[in-house]
């Protein structure tokens, strides 16, 4: 018998319904052994997400503010679930316990995680699985970053213990024993953990979409899911804005090479979207796999004469960006130019910026440096461009027959993707117009 980890997102365990469904499609196969909850999230467009009413309360402590009737909400939202699943299963205890730590300013990190680890009692409790606490198998260093093999040693340890087990995503424990959160969404990377651990044949992630989809469906209108996608396609695909797999959560499962199926909870009989290691298929009809864009960056244009046969010139730019402890995006370059691609909001301060541009000018002693604003990226990524000829042309013509100029264009060496740089207010348009190139309705 295989063995499969399964991680349900905030839609998937919003109320007692999808509770319901949730328990369905775990019971339907015995090799889902591991499963792991996030916090209920929207019921409705006009709700609120619990972990963003854990975050509000915490907020309400530090201004001094009394939390009882905010937190009553937190309280009736599990009161609800627990009701409407028919258990009898008292969690006032917990709940008494959250809301007096939170008061005694246990920290955000603490409020915030509390989401994730109530709704895991109770799906622990409605499946009839062991609870595993994710701080006791989860760890963090003293700087804050994961610890990656302690707590592969831990949670592979404790998993043989277990033949069905709850596990809260989200959170794990610092080493004086306070609680730390991934990022937002970060209940992906704890089911990719699991799964590393498991040594699973499979990690499902089951959210509220039938797979990642060719392009986001609020710029581009009903866009077909993507049957089969690498780690390096998708890795692509996140950072650039496509949101259905937090792009971190890719790392540990696909070191131990553990294909990962993207699911909808609301249409289980769907096969939603397998993310492979490596593929030799493609998709011959559109070529590409995904197109993704996202604003928010900025170029540092530098020009300087005979800049290619200045030995450690590009160097000397980084290590002004190092020293202001501002990472790179990309780096578009010419014989004589070279553009340093950065994120808008790690140069807002005013000082900084003058600070780099100065910095600049002192080591490379440039013709020319400027920092333009409002620059948007889009990625089209594909596995089968390097086998289909003329992509790059079909990219760039449908940009320019779109009316839009391109400011930045950027290839990865493993023909992988382009990358073309726009004007933030034209990157829906583009978006648009290259998806209609490639995918034709």
């Amino acid at each position: 018998m295989g063995i499969k980890v399964v991680k349900f997102g905030g839609s998937s365990l919003a109320d007692a319904e999808h509770f319901r469904r949730v328990a369905e499609i775990v019971k339907a196969d015995p090799e889902r052994h591991y499963v792991v909850a996030s916090a209920p999230g929207k019921r409705h467009k006009e709700d609120t997400k619990v972990t963003d009413m854990l975050y509000h309360c915490y907020e309400l402590v530090r201004e001094g503010k009394d939390i009882t009737e905010y937190y009553s909400r937190i309280c009736d939202r599990y009161n609800a679930i627990i009701a409407g699943l028919g258990l009898d299963f008292d969690i006032s205890g917990e709940l008494d316990y959250i809301r007096n730590a939170i008061e005694h300013y246990s920290g955000q990190d603490f409020a915030a995680s509390r989401g994730e680890y109530l709704n895991s009692l109770i799906l622990a409790k409605y499946l009839k699985f062991d609870f595993v606490d994710a701080e006791s198998v989860i760890y963090f260093r003293e700087n804050g970053t994961f610890d990656e093999e302690k707590t592969n040693t831990c949670m592979r340890e404790e998993l043989k213990k277990h033949q069905y087990v709850v596990i809260p995503g989200f959170y794990g424990v610092m080493p004086n024993g306070t609680i730390k959160t991934f990022s937002r969404g970060g209940s992906d990377i704890t089911g990719s953990i699991v799964a590393r651990a498991a040594e699973a044949d499979l990690y499902e992630n089951w959210t509220d979409v039938s797979g990642c989809l060719m392009a986001d469906p609020r710029i581009v209108h009903n866009p077909p899911p993507i049957k089969t996608i690498t780690y390096r396609e998708l890795r692509e695909l996140s950072y650039m804005g496509a949101s259905v797999l937090h792009e971190d959560a890719i790392f540990p499962v696909r070191y131990a090479g553990i294909p990962i199926n993207i699911r909808n909870t609301n249409e289980p009989e769907a096969p939603g979207t397998m993310i492979v290691s490596g593929t030799s298929e493609y998709d011959s009809a559109h070529v590409i796999t995904g197109i993704a864009g996202k604003r928010g960056f900025s170029v540092i244009n530098i020009e300087k004469d005979m800049m290619n046969s200045e030995i450690g010139f590009g160097r000397r730019v980084l290590d002004v960006l190092e020293d202001n402890e501002i990472s790179f995006e990309h780096l578009p370059s010419g014989v004589d130019t070279m553009g340093v691609v950065v994120a808008t909001s790690s140069i807002k301060d005013e000082t900084k910026r003058e600070r780099i541009l100065s910095s600049i000018n002192k080591r490379v002693h440039p013709d020319s440096v400027v920092i333009e604003d409002g620059l948007a990226l889009l990625a089209v990524v594909g596995r089968g461009m390097v086998k289909a000829k003329g992509t790059a042309a079909r990219v760039f013509s449908a940009i320019s027959n779109a009316g839009i100029n391109i400011r930045m264009i950027d290839q990865g060496s493993s023909e992988l993707n382009i990358i073309v740089g726009v004007e933030e207010h034209d990157l829906e348009k583009a978006l648009n117009a290259i998806y209609a190139e490639f995918v034709k309705e």
